[in-house]
């Protein structure tokens, strides 16, 4: 498992520091990627220590049948559509970004994570290049040569301030399951304002005993969707997936469920 984080204290912070958790064999490894400084304190400081965490790769090996699951519902998520904008929160190297774009849909994403999106377009065997966004000191946007993947190098709380437009489907496999619960409303009501007309939203979350596991990733019931995003959408329960794996009893629980959800507009 592979994560990338902010922590910012919450009160009388001056700095923000952007690290990665490596996750295997039994043993965390955490390295510091950078401690910069933040202009804008109030701004950046979410409560709780993990702020704001994404899976580069995959959200603890699970890609495998994530993936089948988009494939499964894939009909029902594009209705056939060409050209489309596809949002990819907190996106980290996820494969299915590529996918989309080799299917002529334009894909722009949102990764704190610098590394994660350059071993992306490395994995990827892609050309790419990079600019700064003017909107946010210190954050740079990573396009492919082709033109139809862009990727956002900078906090999803920060999105707000570039002009990045609406899309009409977002694919969210990984990013509300790692927000901070205190900071899930900010992070909806971000995810609601790029809303383009009869959008598709799908997204995975993650069920189990949240008295036995703390998170990330964090535990979200279909109670949590509905105070969300219930004012705006309409939201369905696509299907659920017994993703319990041996490893997860480190975790100190006995069983979990990935539930996809379809949010479409009401």
């Amino acid at each position: 498992m592979y994560w990338s984080c902010i922590f910012a204290p919450t009160t009388g912070a001056q700095a923000m520091f952007i690290f990665t958790i490596l996750y295997t064999e039994n043993q965390w490894c955490l390295t510091l990627l950078s401690n910069k400084m933040c202009p804008d304190v109030k701004e950046l400081s979410w409560p709780g220590v993990v702020a704001h965490a994404c899976n580069p790769n995959t959200l603890e090996g699970q890609s495998r049948w994530i993936t089948r699951l988009l494939k499964k519902h894939l009909d029902t998520f594009l209705k056939g559509e060409s050209g489309l904008r596809v949002f990819f929160p907190l996106c980290g190297k996820a494969v299915e970004m590529k996918w989309f774009a080799d299917r002529g849909h334009s894909v722009i994403g949102v990764e704190i994570s610098e590394l994660g999106i350059r071993e992306f377009f490395t994995e990827q065997n892609l050309s790419y290049s990079e600019e700064p966004i003017t909107e946010i000191p210190g954050a740079k946007v990573f396009k492919s040569s082709s033109g139809n993947i862009s990727l956002y190098c900078c906090s999803i709380f920060d999105l707000p301030r570039t002009n990045i437009g609406k899309f009409d489907r977002i694919w969210d496999r990984g990013a509300l399951v790692a927000i901070n619960p205190g900071d899930r409303k900010c992070y909806a009501d971000i995810m609601s304002s790029l809303l383009g007309k009869k959008f598709q939203y799908l997204m995975c979350v993650l069920s189990y005993d949240p008295t036995k596991h703390p998170g990330p990733p964090f535990y979200v019931p279909q109670a949590e969707i509905e105070r969300l995003f219930g004012k705006i959408c309409n939201i369905h329960c696509l299907e659920k997936v017994d993703a319990f794996e041996e490893r997860h009893k480190s975790w100190g629980i006995d069983y979990l469920f990935e539930k996809l959800y379809l949010l479409t507009e009401k």
